[in-house]
């Protein structure tokens, strides 16, 4: 994160507070207007404009590292999709409970070693697929949220991207598996929670379509199994290559995918662009209007009182719901790295970076803007005909599940 000497007043947290409100009211209000991706991209540079003219004059240092940070992001993101994208899963199982279940739960193990927008891209289609002959999906789509683009990549740094930077600052590989008792319990109750809800909801079918299901039923199958390589190599690039031959060297991957997937490949894996532009326009206004937000956090967090292990979960993880969970996750190690602790791994204590790993990764689950992969699953999913929640509707379902759940990580693994 970008260390500065200059914060905005106040008022100038109003851009990324509408821009925010644009992406949760809008959809709702004029759903029509709201499809293109050329508004998306209007809406979220007229607001970042000003706070663009802004950094100009007093900050352009700090322009330069968000730009950074916004093409790693993209690129990354970007290649994930694309690439996972000539991966095909065919076939149709029946969407049973147990069936979604595991689906669910393959995705949330994986998540943490192909990160959490493989996973989502990997899984998302072929499990689409299989409920497509069901009309209660939703919870579906918002549980494989939860699990997959979210939860399930705190094993490693490779699952989540405040995580490898975490790596990057000199936090051990191998010190994510302290996370794994917290992973257990949280993917645990989250499958046991959807299980119950799909079982309920599977009774909801009617007779016709849950016929449908048992009778159209064809062995999974894969196809553009060489994109497998590529995804390696996009580990292998994040891993080991600096900023910006690790991007070009994905941007590499991208194309060397392109060529070497049939057409017809990936139009039967329904693949588009029209996901991975929609986060790559909306995040570009996320990117610079959290600019002061970020800012005025650094220059009052001390004095909010933020210091126990379970503070630092709850600051850090209220703010990723809503900024990017990687330069969240800095500035919280930034303002922890300050207080003095005991330094027991990178200036902090084990609990205290504990607290501010699992925020970061497990909190960017309540709406979806707080990681990358929610807005591409949530796209993916409508362009498939779910009928995916607005973005106040998805935040009820995240508080409803997801925040006991919190608290109860909170009183076992951080008080």
């Amino acid at each position: 994160m970008h260390a500065t000497a200059f914060v905005p007043t106040w008022p100038w947290l109003f851009p990324f507070a509408l821009l925010l409100a644009s992406i949760a009211i809008l959809p709702l209000a004029a759903s029509h207007f709201w499809e293109s991706n050329l508004r998306k991209l209007g809406i979220a540079l007229v607001l970042a404009l000003p706070v663009f003219l802004l950094y100009v004059r007093h900050d352009p240092a700090a322009l330069g590292h968000t730009a950074e940070e916004y093409v790693a992001f993209i690129v990354l993101l970007g290649s994930l999709f694309v690439i996972s994208g000539g991966v095909l899963l065919t076939g149709d199982i029946e969407a049973t409970p147990r069936v979604n279940t595991l689906f669910i739960a393959a995705g949330a193990l994986l998540a943490s070693f192909v990160g959490t927008t493989g996973a989502s891209m990997l899984l998302i289609r072929p499990l689409l697929s299989t409920n497509k002959e069901r009309r209660h999906v939703v919870h579906t789509v918002v549980f494989f949220i939860f699990c997959v683009s979210n939860i399930g990549g705190c094993l490693t740094p490779l699952g989540d991207p405040p995580l490898f930077l975490g790596f990057l600052r000199g936090v051990p590989f191998l010190w994510t598996l302290r996370l794994a008792p917290a992973w257990f319990l949280t993917n645990g109750i989250l499958l046991l929670i959807y299980f119950l809800w799909d079982r309920a909801a599977v009774a909801r079918e009617t007779r016709q379509d849950r016929l449908r299901d048992r009778l159209e039923v064809r062995p999974l199958r894969m196809a553009g199994g060489r994109n497998l390589l590529l995804l390696l190599g996009i580990l292998g690039c994040v891993a080991w290559l600096p900023f910006p031959t690790r991007e070009g060297a994905m941007i590499a991957l991208s194309v060397i995918s392109l060529l070497i997937t049939p057409k017809g490949l990936r139009a039967a894996n329904h693949f588009t662009f029209h996901p991975i532009i929609e986060v790559a326009a909306l995040f570009s206004g996320i990117f610079i209007t959290m600019l002061p937000a970020l800012a005025f956090l650094q220059a009052h967090a001390a004095a909010i009182g933020v210091r126990q292990p379970w503070h630092f979960f709850w600051a850090t993880g209220t703010l990723s719901s809503f900024l990017d969970n990687a330069p969240t996750y800095l500035t919280f190690l930034a303002l922890a790295q300050g207080l003095g602790l005991t330094p027991e791994v990178v200036g902090v204590t084990h609990r205290v970076l504990e607290g501010i790993s699992l925020g970061a990764v497990f909190m960017g689950s309540m709406t979806y803007i707080g990681n990358g992969p929610n807005f591409m699953v949530k796209a993916i999913a409508e362009e498939r005909g779910v009928r995916m929640p607005s973005f106040g509707g998805y935040v009820v379902y995240s508080a409803a599940v997801l925040l006991p759940l919190f608290v109860l990580v909170t009183a076992i693994f951080l008080l």
